[in-house]
């Protein structure tokens, strides 16, 4: 009888498990509950595909989209696993063939929205059948707690509780609190469940947050500094979308564009292309990227800051899936605050499935939630560190990876400045009328302009006092006074300065206000074939490095590019980039040394073996002679 050990190596190529896969797989063996808490990239999938594979009857997946069903089932089929979908782009014919084979037995693995619980057809089907298994991808989803509330998978409970032998239920997420934890446990009625949360860090993944003056011409300099990476570039609009793929293609870059405003069609035209290597970048809304499973992404920047960290987690998580090193990069700017509050507030306006009350609920959540977010973008404190800290895990962590940890920072002395931009909000408050951050930055400055002299602000006691600051460094100053609550900062559409009431130990107790500011960068973190300081990206990494390595890699690139559009599949699905790379530096010989590489299992071996053995051979020999 095979073991979950077994089935790792002949069908998922791996010699070993990562952490927590195996006892999550013993749990659900044992006919356990499970939750898993694992980031992204670790094998979550692997966990309620084993089972699938060594218990009797069919696994049944809920997964929130059409593209991480494709991914997966085509991953699978590679496997030589059994694998199906149903979701509502398939066609009529398409559809009925898929429950067809599923009646007959012949799947192990269905994949299927949620939308799809309550479909009389699907249910009929699903109840004829010995189901070992229900699993919930995405499982936040389910919670109103989380970063992506879906009121559809408040249906799987019911669903799961309509089996007359219920099923094993097994869930699965990448980024979860210990509240949303709780929250998924009990909505999807979880009994006693095998619960492993294996820890947040990704430690190949690059952390840094930038305020460039110009967002466009930074992302440009990203972009072309990673000219030969796969790349997506989150905006918070699809304005901002349209904006930006513009502004890359006008710079030669391949770029395409995904977001709910285009068509279905162009909408999986555009994220084939990313898919299957025929677009670089990737410019998306956060409609793009849920369980996207292309494992070559070499970065993804947050051209607008997003509203959780959860959200920032999960999305920046999408690069460096296969373990190599990649970068995540935040781009912010004040009026991203003001864009989220905005879409936080519209965003629960059309949806009927929400009472007045919890409409109210989730907006004061997500509220809480983009505060800490903000927190992120100016912490002086470990980037990484910051994030696992978010999600409950203890750490004193200098991770020596992240654009903070790479910083020189400097103590400053505030308490001068602090107290003549409060004592300058007090001198306009006391006239009647609050105003916003620039007015007062102008006063301070000492700004010519009509509107300052038309108010009488001109002839203030703190006008002019900061002179020579820059309007910058003072707007940046109301901001951390406002963090801090030394000054209150309206939350409406146009932001007032207000003071609040720890503005008395500034002005009355002439506290002292010392922060930490960067002084200089100590190294560009542009990416790196080796990794960063530090030693936490890809330790494999060091031994690929060099032209000949370099070469040998774009030529099994191309073998697997021909597989791959022969196969109508991305080429991540024929072999990852990382299995490439373990290719490159063991140069297999023969089945058996192919069989060693990381990902290659006994039906890639059948299948692709031969062909990539023989070019790896031929360059070698190349090489030598």
């Amino acid at each position: 009888m095979k073991t979950a050990a077994d089935i790792l190596k002949e069908y998922f190529g791996y010699d070993r498990f990562r952490e927590g896969q195996e006892a999550i797989i013993q749990a659900i063996l044992d006919g356990r509950d499970a939750l898993g808490v694992m980031p992204t990239g670790a094998g979550k999938s692997v966990c309620y595909q084993i089972p699938a594979l060594l218990k009797e009857g069919m696994v049944i997946v809920i997964s929130p989209l059409i593209s991480l069903m494709k991914d997966q089932v085509q991953g699978l089929e590679q496997a030589g696993i059994a694998a199906a979908c149903i979701n509502s782009a398939m066609g009529f014919g398409e559809y009925e063939a898929a429950l067809a084979r599923a009646a007959a037995g012949g799947t192990d693995i269905l994949y299927a929205a949620p939308e799809r619980l309550d479909n009389p057809e699907f249910s009929e089907l699903t109840r004829g059948l010995k189901v070992s298994m229900v699993t919930v991808d995405e499982a936040h989803c389910v919670s109103q707690w989380g970063q992506d509330f879906r009121p559809s998978y408040l249906k799987i409970a019911d669903f799961i509780a309509a089996f007359e032998n219920r099923p094993a239920v097994s869930a699965f997420t990448a980024t979860a609190t210990a509240k949303v934890r709780e929250d998924i446990v009990k909505r999807l009625g979880l009994r006693d469940p095998y619960v492993c949360v294996t820890g947040f860090n990704r430690e190949n993944l690059f952390f840094e947050v930038r305020k460039p003056a110009d967002k466009k011409r930074e992302l440009l300099s990203i972009v072309r500094e990673r000219a030969d990476r796969y790349g997506i570039v989150y905006c918070s609009t699809r304005k901002a979308v349209e904006e930006v793929c513009d502004a890359l293609r006008q710079s030669g870059y391949g770029a395409t564009r995904y977001h709910a405003g285009l068509g279905d069609a162009e909408r999986r035209a555009n994220q084939d292309d990313f898919r299957f290597d025929r677009r670089m970048v990737m410019v998306a809304t956060n409609a793009f990227g849920m369980g996207i499973d292309k494992s070559n992404v070499g970065y993804v920047v947050h051209y607008n800051m997003p509203k959780n960290l959860e959200s920032y987690y999960q999305e920046a998580g999408r690069a460096g899936r296969d373990g190599s090193p990649a970068d995540a990069i935040l781009l912010y700017a004040p009026g991203d605050v003001q864009t989220n509050k905005f879409l936080i507030e519209k965003s629960t306006e059309f949806n009927e499935e929400l009472t007045a009350a919890q409409r109210g609920a989730l907006i004061d959540k997500d509220l809480a939630l983009l505060r800490e977010m903000t927190f992120y973008a100016f912490t002086t404190e470990c980037l990484r560190g910051y994030i696992l800290k978010y999600f409950g895990e203890r750490t004193d962590l200098f991770c020596g990876n992240c654009g903070n940890c790479l910083t020189t920072f400097e103590e400053i002395d505030m308490t001068i400045d602090a107290q003549k931009v409060v004592s300058c909000v007090y001198r306009i408050n006391e006239r009647g009328w609050p105003y916003g951050k620039n007015m007062i930055a102008d006063v301070l400055k000492g700004s010519d302009n009509e509107k300052i002299r038309r108010a009488g602000f001109d002839g203030l006691s703190t006008y002019g006092i900061m002179k020579e600051t820059p309007k910058r460094r003072i707007i940046d100053m109301i901001d951390y006074l406002g963090r801090e609550g030394y000054l209150d900062v309206s939350e409406e559409q146009y932001p007032v300065v207000r003071l609040a009431e720890r503005s008395k130990e500034i002005t009355k107790e002439r506290r002292q206000i010392i922060v930490r500011m960067p002084r200089h960068i100590e190294k560009s973190p542009a990416p790196a074939k080796k990794g960063r300081k530090g030693g936490l990206a890809n330790p494999e990494a060091a031994s690929f490095s060099g032209p000949a390595s370099e070469s040998l890699f774009q030529k099994l690139r191309d073998l697997r590019r021909g597989f791959a559009d022969e196969a109508g599949v991305p080429a991540f699905v024929i072999f990852t980039d990382a299995a490439l790379r373990d290719m490159c530096r063991r140069r297999p010989a023969g089945e058996e040394e192919f069989l060693a590489v990381s990902g290659v299992g006994a039906q890639k071996l059948s299948r692709y073996g031969a062909e990539f053995i023989a070019a790896i051979r031929e360059f070698s020999e190349n090489e030598e002679g």
